[in-house]
């Protein structure tokens, strides 16, 4: 009890003390506050990994309502990850966590679609964010265990949440248009739904696998691959040649050469594919939205729903090729509704930029059904 005190006062207050992050390999112990767990302080008014915690990016997000996140990675000392194509192996103890938050305008105004800080080392200015929730994923001997925590409203510390919360926000943009939101914390349950990414398995880390980890990341020593620096630190080994590492595409915002298709499928891979691949929760859908899955009729394309109706909204055919509109994929994105709408969770409104993006790709694909 003393040391979680005296961790939640050194991050709480950041008088530049070293913290020391929580190693737990066993037990249920799990800290009641975030800031037990030691993986982030404030510094000058800013948020950010403490020094033996690494932040990392994706190439393309999971869309949360417009949410920003900040991801961060620990390993207990010593200890490394080991590099796999379809996923990474990451050692017991492994913590990794994950900070919603919206940007704000100088009226505290929640804002839609602000760009993130070009330089992300000083970590989030918070003055400037509104902080919802934090996940912690951690790697006991038993497996992953889900620890929604949800910030309060003083924006001091975030506390355990078993049963997640809800809030209503709104969203402004540059326009003048406001979008509300009901955002949702999901509860331990729901975490584990969407995280067992192949039946039976238990919970997985979704984000950091090669295929997303692979980009470039401002550090302080400049600008170098994440994966790479990841590798130079002692943190993960097996990395092979830079040719032989899968990446996603910058969705919305393409490097060179990147294709219409390349973003369009690293957008469904990272929103759908934990849930529609050969093993996962919507296998019986027939529906494989992974990156394994040729594109064909595994991956929608002329393919009929399994169940028609509401969800279906009529349409004969997953994709159809050249017809977004007689397709039920653009369908079910462009829904609000609970009983319509894919994904099912994590989102409240309609991600315009990813619908425009898939509508673009879908009208894009030559032939018919």
């Amino acid at each position: 009890m003393r040391r979680a005190l005296c961790l939640v006062l050194l991050v709480l207050a950041g008088c530049g003390r070293e913290v020391e992050p929580l190693y737990l390999p066993d037990g249920d112990a799990y800290p009641e506050r975030l800031s037990g767990w030691g993986m982030l302080e404030r510094v000058d008014g800013h948020l950010r990994p403490v020094a033996t915690a690494l932040a990392y990016d994706l190439n393309t997000p999971l869309f949360s309502d417009y949410a920003h996140k900040l991801r961060t990675l620990w390993l207990p000392p010593g200890q490394r990850a080991r590099y796999g194509e379809a996923r990474l192996e990451f050692p017991v103890g492994t913590v990794l966590t994950k900070t919603f938050h919206y940007p704000k305008d100088d009226q505290g105004r929640l804002l839609r679609n602000a760009p993130d800080d070009p330089d992300p080392r000083s970590g989030l200015d918070l003055a400037r964010v509104h902080l919802v929730e934090t996940r912690v994923l951690l790697r006991q001997r038993g497996g992953w265990v889900a620890l929604p925590y949800v910030w309060d409203e003083a924006q001091g510390d975030a506390h355990l949440e078993w049963a997640g919360a809800s809030a209503e926000l709104t969203l402004h943009d540059a326009q003048g248009d406001t979008l509300a939101v009901d955002y949702q914390v999901p509860d331990a349950n729901q975490c584990a739904g969407c995280h067992e990414e192949r039946h039976g398995e238990g919970i997985q880390p979704l984000g950091p696998k090669a295929r997303h980890l692979n980009r470039d990341r401002v550090y302080a020593e400049g600008v170098e691959n994440q994966l790479r620096h990841w590798q130079r630190l002692g943190l993960l080994e097996g990395l092979p040649a830079a040719g032989a590492i899968p990446r996603n595409a910058l969705a919305g915002a393409p490097r060179a050469g990147e294709s219409l298709e390349q973003q369009a499928r690293s957008y469904l891979d990272i929103n759908c594919a934990h849930c529609h691949n050969p093993e996962g929760p919507a296998r019986t859908s027939g529906l494989y939205l992974d990156p394994a899955t040729r594109l064909g009729v595994a991956y929608g394309l002329c393919k009929p729903p399994v169940a028609a109706g509401k969800g279906s909204g009529n349409r004969l055919v997953g994709i159809h090729p050249g017809q977004p509109d007689a397709s039920v994929l653009i369908y079910r994105m462009a829904s609000t509704d609970p009983s319509v709408m894919m994904p099912e969770l994590g989102r409240s409104t309609v991600h315009r930029e990813g619908l425009d993006l898939l509508t673009r790709w879908v009208a894009s694909l030559p032939g018919g059904c």
